[in-house]
């Protein structure tokens, strides 16, 4: 398909800088292809009564690291470049695949030390060695250290890694440490957050479980391709970049039980979705996962671990909004768009939230 076919115009007034305060009070567009009215404006808190006891909502409890390292090359030439690096994805416990600006200005082998500026971290320094290079300025960078040495470095010398649209209008700061992590987040490795989760606070859960709707945890780390434009003409030239999921048998096995009583499997968020679509046998049940998902989800997709999705706003031309298009139909998603922008929705990360019901079958 066209990437064109997936533009819109938004306003920058309609990109939130900071979340609505309590998380569940953001607004809540429901998207129902097919129905009169198709679109209903609620607000998150609503969800309880959205949906149906025997649900069970799905959350990605990937937690966000400061993925962000500013550093220089040294012991080539005499001058050291300064190097910015978003870590996206580890290899092992020392080898990170990041994305690098200005890539230019490193070669194989050359060493970048990160630290300094005022910010001190193990021994005073982080230094990582360019194994290789790939395309879009992505490069494997080896750690001199190993581990949970490593993992301590990094949070001391990195910065949480706001998406581009944020952070080119205001520097990060304290509040985004909490801000910018769900209340599920527990296994760390994402350099961006599973956004739709930030919506949901404690009371909110109480009010969910008191309806008979269930939880469940999935893991999937977020990579820093997440924001990476669309850059092909035709959808089917894009490349996704990997990112590591887990299922665990006992989520899989509670799900299926779940969906053979009769409820319905609702991801909150894309990444959700896209990790139980990668999980999902052709029958639909959901199978243990343990392994790196590429999956590129574009109209024409045949859903079948998903019911209902919970999501928030995202780019124009975005894979993320290729998938929205996916689920519940791509003029159905534009309707629902043109409305959130006239009536003053708040877009993006930090913004509101919508909650899909999926499109009926061509």
């Amino acid at each position: 398909m066209r990437v064109d076919l997936f533009d819109f115009e938004l306003p920058p007034e309609r990109i939130a800088l900071r979340p609505v305060e309590p998380r569940d009070a953001a607004r809540l567009l429901v998207v129902r292809p097919g129905e009169t009215p198709a679109l209903e404006d609620r607000i998150v808190r609503d969800l309880a009564d959205l949906l149906k006891p025997g649900d069970v909502l799905v959350f990605n409890d990937t937690k966000v690291i400061p993925a962000r390292l500013k550093g220089r090359r040294i012991g080539r030439g005499d001058t050291e470049p300064k190097i910015e690096a978003t870590l996206h994805m580890r290899l092992d416990q020392s080898r990170w695949k990041a994305f690098v600006k200005p890539a230019k200005r490193l070669a194989v082998g050359d060493t970048v030390r990160f630290g300094g500026e005022g910010r001190v971290c193990l021994l005073g320094m982080l230094d990582a060695t360019v194994e290789a290079k790939g395309e879009g300025g992505e490069i494997t960078l080896s750690f001199s250290f190993h581990g949970s040495v490593l993992d301590e470095a990094i949070a001391q010398t990195g910065e949480m890694p706001l998406p581009p649209y944020i952070a080119a209008r205001r520097p990060t700061d304290e509040r985004d440490l909490t801000d910018y992590q769900t209340m599920f987040a527990r296994r760390e490795g994402a350099v961006a957050a599973p956004t739709a989760g930030l919506h949901f606070t404690p009371q909110m859960m109480d009010a969910l479980g008191k309806r008979g709707i269930d939880t469940a945890l999935v893991t999937l780390h977020v990579g820093a391709g997440t924001f990476l434009p669309v850059k092909a003409d035709e959808t089917e030239d894009h490349r996704m970049h990997a990112e590591i999921g887990h299922v665990s048998p006992e989520t899989a096995e509670r799900l299926n039980r779940a969906r053979k009583d009769g409820g319905r499997i609702v991801a909150v968020g894309t990444t959700s979705l896209r990790l139980l679509e990668s999980a999902a046998r052709e029958d639909g049940t959901i199978a243990a996962f343990a392994d790196a998902t590429d999956i590129f989800i574009t109209p024409g997709y045949r859903f079948r671990a998903v019911d209902v999705l919970m999501t928030n706003f995202h780019l124009p031309r975005s894979t993320l909004f290729m998938l929205v298009s996916a689920f519940s139909g791509l003029e159905t998603m534009k309707r629902a768009y043109a409305h959130a922008i006239e009536t003053g929705y708040r877009f993006y990360s930090y913004g509101d939230a919508c909650l899909l019901y999926p499109a009926e079958p061509a």
